[in-house]
């Protein structure tokens, strides 16, 4: 696993990008995942990234495993790279629901404060 001043430069380089909190991901994954018909288990709701960040948001930092780093990265490259995060909240236009829908099962809400 990496080290501890890397460690902690990446858990809080997740949390400053994941500004949902575990339970608005939670709700947000189930309703991305519910369809007319049926609904997933809560725990299989959701993308495996997105169930992933949520079981970061619950854990310690001294929790992490190796797995958790990868998917950190992941996600603070993707949401950096997706957002200026400088700009944000930014409204929303008509063509920004799929990219802001696509944030959010990462844990980044764009429009919120």
């Amino acid at each position: 696993m990496a080290d501890a001043l890397e460690t902690e430069a990446l858990w809080e380089d997740f949390h400053r990008v994941v500004n949902m909190t575990s339970a608005e991901l939670a709700a947000w994954l189930r309703v991305r995942d519910a369809e007319e018909r049926s609904e997933p288990l809560p725990d299989e709701a959701g993308s495996a990234t997105g169930r992933h960040v949520l079981a970061i948001l619950q854990k310690r930092r001294t929790d992490l495993t190796d797995d958790d780093v990868r998917v950190m990265y992941k996600v603070v490259d993707t949401v950096d790279a997706l957002v200026d995060m400088d700009d944000e909240p930014e409204p929303e236009r008509p063509d920004d629901t799929r990219r802001r829908h696509r944030l959010m099962t990462l844990g980044h809400d764009p429009l919120k404060p």
